[in-house]
């Protein structure tokens, strides 16, 4: 089969690869017909994630159908058409129990990290029963592939640690498509005010496009200004980082209001500076979060009433045999304009 390989810090290719077989009992083989790339794979090929070793397959979203099923594995059969999830549970052990399902003991974030993901035309994929979803009829496979990963992320990771609620005002750090998801999720609460900052004025542009009540061009370096005369000088009840740069999480240390909530996105592959100097008798809560993809189900539950389109983050498709280009597209998004970019069989 095909399959997108990282080969090391900078290097990766598309090769010929083994099918995946069954391993275990609870194991699933997924036809893959849709995956994505992510900004994580980014910070993989940049050498920021040392779990992700030379020879892994990456990738950890998309959408396929069952073409085979271990022993054990009862809520799926061949032919299903399925959204394979970024995390993988068991939902037995002591994390899962805790809905912790991202520090499962034998999954978690799993796939196109420490063992082969989802950039192939086949995928294995563990604890098949509670990290496979079936697709309803009436949802997009766009929209699906969104619902693997980026909606649930920015959701829990962003919305839910920040505590976003009817009326509060909310600063989101990066407008690409994490950052963007969480846009689209927030208004679930009906904040006030969702502000959006931003280097690329085409992104920042998106953001109003689809809700937000202000944008600021950070490139000036006067950010803190911008907002605090949005705010009144008083900052924001939630800063929501969603880029991973030693930067960005200080800007928003600087953004969140007295006794405000800092969540924490990013994937951060070199140490930030925490200003307790500055924060220590502010009263804040700082968060930071792997999804657990514990919002699924409600998540696609919104999908399917028309509640949330995710889709409209997707600006490019690309056949798995343009992967490459895909991810020189994904990669130069200042110049290409790219935001999420759908890969096909």
């Amino acid at each position: 089969m095909k399959a997108l390989v990282y080969q090391g810090p900078g290097k990766k290719a598309l090769i010929d690869h083994a099918k995946p077989e069954i391993k275990e009992p609870t194991d699933a083989i997924v036809k893959m017909s849709h995956t994505t790339i992510c900004g994580t794979d980014l910070h993989i090929l940049k050498g920021d994630l040392p779990s992700c070793v030379p020879g892994r397959i990456l990738g950890h979203e998309g959408i396929g159908v069952v073409d085979s099923v271990g022993a054990a594995v009862t809520a799926f059969k061949v032919g299903d058409r399925v959204m394979v999830s970024c995390i993988s549970a068991c939902g037995t052990c002591e994390y899962c129990r805790r809905l912790m399902y991202s520090h499962c003991t034998t999954g978690g974030w799993i796939l196109g990290n420490t063992i082969d993901g989802t950039q192939a035309e086949f995928v294995r994929t563990p604890h098949a029963n509670l990290s496979l979803y079936n697709i309803p009829e009436g949802v997009s496979d766009d929209a699906m592939v969104m619902l693997s990963d980026i909606l649930p992320t920015a959701f829990e990771c962003g919305v839910l640690n920040g505590r976003i609620e009817p009326g509060s005002t909310v600063a989101i750090v990066g407008a690409g498509p994490i950052g963007l998801s969480a846009l689209l999720s927030a208004q679930f609460y009906s904040p006030a005010e969702i502000i959006m900052i931003d280097l690329d004025d085409n992104r920042l542009a998106v953001a109003k496009s689809l809700g937000a009540t202000a944008v600021i061009n950070s490139a000036d370096g006067k950010a803190v200004e911008a907002l605090m005369k949005l705010t009144n000088q008083r900052g924001v009840d939630t800063a929501i980082e969603a880029v991973g740069l030693p930067a960005t999480f200080e800007l928003c240390e600087k953004l969140v209001a007295t006794g405000g909530h800092l969540a924490n996105i990013g994937v951060h592959g070199t140490k930030v500076t925490l200003h307790l100097e500055s924060l220590w008798d502010r009263n804040l809560m700082i968060t930071t979060r792997l999804v657990d993809t514990v919002s699924t189900p409600m998540l696609l539950r919104t999908l399917v009433a028309k509640r949330i389109d995710p889709t409209k983050l997707i600006t490019h498709h690309f056949k798995l045999d343009a992967i490459l280009d895909a991810y020189e597209t994904f990669g130069n998004a200042a110049k290409t304009k790219a935001l999420k970019v759908i890969i096909e069989a």
